[in-house]
Order: structure tokens, then sequence, then C-alpha cells
């Protein structure tokens, strides 16, 4: 059923802006720095922690990257969150097999106050394999890394100096509900973090990643590491916030591929994900309904365009994203254009379902993950 026609300002609007983003995007990329070439370069102390509940699909395969760094100095410290699936013993198998390098904790009781991951955490950084090492570094129980990166890593840090370094990875993607969504997150995250500015001292623009978050151990303590914020949904953000709001120096730079992950098991963990992560603080609840039907609007633009007689607009704009979207997804995985990018209007409907479903959970005073409700105080 076609829509009442749309007033002419409505499609050249949108145009423009739709425009814009991709200049804006463009021009991200472009100052996004990429790692360099692995060279001789001191090597500091650095213990990674890896917070892992029921992981079991990916753990093993992803900590058996880690456990082959070109880093001799690196530890590895794993929080085993309560899992209830095959973590322990994937976790169990490689901590016999590396026990100079690797060391399993098992945490079974999350106190009051705290989300789990963020206590997972705080958990690994209080030992003493962390605290004796000189930076501290944060990556999400499925992420792949080739073996040079860490060396790679502080060999930019030599170039470019910085307390907190992320890495964008790239994101591996198998289902439709992940070919078609998490190209698009990718492209929607590098448009809001612009890379000169977060390593610009007088912006306030910030970037922690949980794939790849590098950090100083002193710049940590300083900002009172996790426990200064222990209901943070989106950890590693804010702890790049403070870092950098304390006076230290932030910098993002890309680390697809050679840092990769699968980040969602299909279209139903994505929306899990989001009902975690949106309104994040309590004070957004209002403005849920707002950011929802934007979503919607946003994403679904070139359908309403056509349904209301202005087909040709709707057309061009339909066309102008998956462009985009490969041009970053090319760069940050090697991988070629996929055709189901032009299904990229359902963003914005599993935006409004993941923002409807937190909704529920923030009126309930709580917030889920993985079989976790943890009251919001």
């Amino acid at each position: 059923m076609p829509l009442p026609p749309s007033p002419d300002w409505i499609p050249a609007a949108l145009f423009a802006g739709w425009l814009l983003a991709a200049w804006l995007t463009r021009a991200r990329l472009r100052d996004l720095p990429l790692l360099p070439e692995a060279r001789p370069v001191v090597l500091p102390t650095v213990t990674l922690c890896i917070p892992a509940r029921d992981e079991g699909l990916e753990v093993g395969r992803a900590l058996d990257t880690w456990l082959a760094q070109d880093h001799p100095s690196l530890r590895i410290l794993v929080v085993d969150d309560g899992s209830t699936d095959a973590t322990a013993a994937e976790l169990a198998l490689r901590a016999q097999a590396h026990p100079e390098r690797l060391r399993v904790l098992r945490n079974d009781h999350l106190p009051p106050g705290w989300l789990g991951k963020n206590h997972a955490l705080d958990l690994a950084t209080r030992q003493p394999e962390a605290r004796e090492a000189q930076w501290l570094l944060f990556a999400d129980a499925d992420v792949h890394a080739a073996p040079d990166l860490l060396r790679r890593a502080f060999a930019f840090l030599e170039e470019h100096p910085a307390d907190l370094l992320a890495l964008l990875p790239g994101l591996d993607t198998v289902g439709l509900a992940e070919r078609v969504l998490l190209p698009l997150a990718n492209l929607g995250f590098l448009f809001v973090v612009p890379a000169a500015r977060v390593a610009d001292p007088a912006s306030r623009a910030f970037c922690g990643v949980g794939g790849f978050t590098l950090v100083r151990r002193a710049a940590y303590d300083a900002v009172g590491g996790h426990a200064a914020a222990p209901m943070e949904p989106i950890d590693d953000m804010l702890l790049a916030r403070r870092v950098k709001g304390a006076g230290f120096r932030n910098r993002v730079a890309q680390g697809g591929p050679a840092l990769h992950l699968r980040m969602y098991h299909g279209l139903l963990a994505m929306v899990r994900a989001l009902r975690k992560n949106l309104i994040a603080r309590p004070a957004l609840l209002p403005l849920a309904p707002v950011g929802a039907a934007l979503a919607v609007a946003v994403s679904l633009s070139p359908v309403l365009l056509a349904l209301s007689g202005q087909v040709g607009m709707g057309v061009l704009l339909w066309l102008l994203v998956p462009p985009l979207m490969g041009e970053v997804h090319q760069r940050f995985t090697g991988r070629p254009m996929d055709l189901a990018w032009v299904l990229w209007p359902t963003g914005g409907l599993v935006v409004a379902a993941g923002l409807a479903w937190a909704c529920a959970d923030r009126l309930r005073g709580i917030n889920h993950w993985r079989g976790r409700n943890v009251p919001l105080r």
C-alpha cells in the first residue's frame, strides 16, 4: 500500500544526510592508522586478561592464537566466570599444556553491585601476574590474533606513544544475519569513533574495544580500574573515557585481519547483546522509544521513499550503503563484497528489537547476560 507523497525536501535531505555520512566514514577510514610490520622492538611485560562465560564454541581456538604470540614475557589469565558448557574443559586442556604462560581462575560467585565481565576482569587484574606487568591487555574470549600482533602493537606504540591502545578487529561472518548486520555495525562504529580525534589530547573522543584494549598498568591504576565502574555495561569504551579524561593518551588503530573474531552466532545472539549494552545508563531510558523510531526510520528510509512515490531516490539510497560497507569490511577482513549487504535496511529493526528488550530489562531493574540477571542499583 503506497504511503502519502512525501514533501519534496525530505528525499533531498535524506540523500544529503547519507552522502555526508558516507564522506565522513571514508574520512574516518583514511585516518585510521595501520599497525607497522613486525620488527625488533623492546617488549615490556604484558598480562592478558580474558573473561569467559559459556564460551566453549570459541575459547579454545582463540586462546591457542594468544598462546602462540611472539612475545616471551606475555602471561595469560582467564577467568572462567561460572561457565556451564565446555569452557572449563577447553581451558583446563590448555592450562595443562602451557603452565608457564596460562593460568585459569574459576569464579562461581558474583558479588552484589557488579556486572559479571567487570568483576572477572577486576579479579584478573588483582593477580600477581597482572600486578607485576607493565601493561594489561583486555580481550574477549572469542578473539583470534596473528602470532606477531603484540609485537606490531608495541612497534606502533614506539612510533605513536599512548597509554591506552584500542585495535579494531575484523569480523568473521557466517550466517545471513551476521553477514548483513555485523559489517553494518562495524561501519557505524567507525563513523562515530574518529581515530584522529581519539589521538588528539584536546578532543573528548575516546575509544576502547572489547577485542583488544592495551592499557599501561599505571594508567589503569590511576583511574581505579574496573572497580571504579563495576556496573558499566560498555566497560571497554568507558575505561578509555576515564583514562583519557585523567590526562593519559588514547589511540586507536586497525587490528584486522590480524585480529579477528566471530562476535555473535546468529541473529538472536546479536539482539541479546543489544539487550545488554543498549540503555547503559538509566537516564537514557525515556529516550529509548525515540531511538527505536529513528533507527527504523533511517534504515528503512529507502523503502519509505519508494512507497511514497520517490522510487528513484529510494533505490539510489538503497544502493549507496553496500559499497561503503564493502570498503570497510574488505579493509578489515580482506574478504570480497557480499550480495547479502543489499538487505542492510533490516538493521534498524534489529536495533529496535534490542532496544525494546533492553527497556523491559531496565524497567524490571536488571541487566541480563548469558543466563544471569544482575540487579541494577
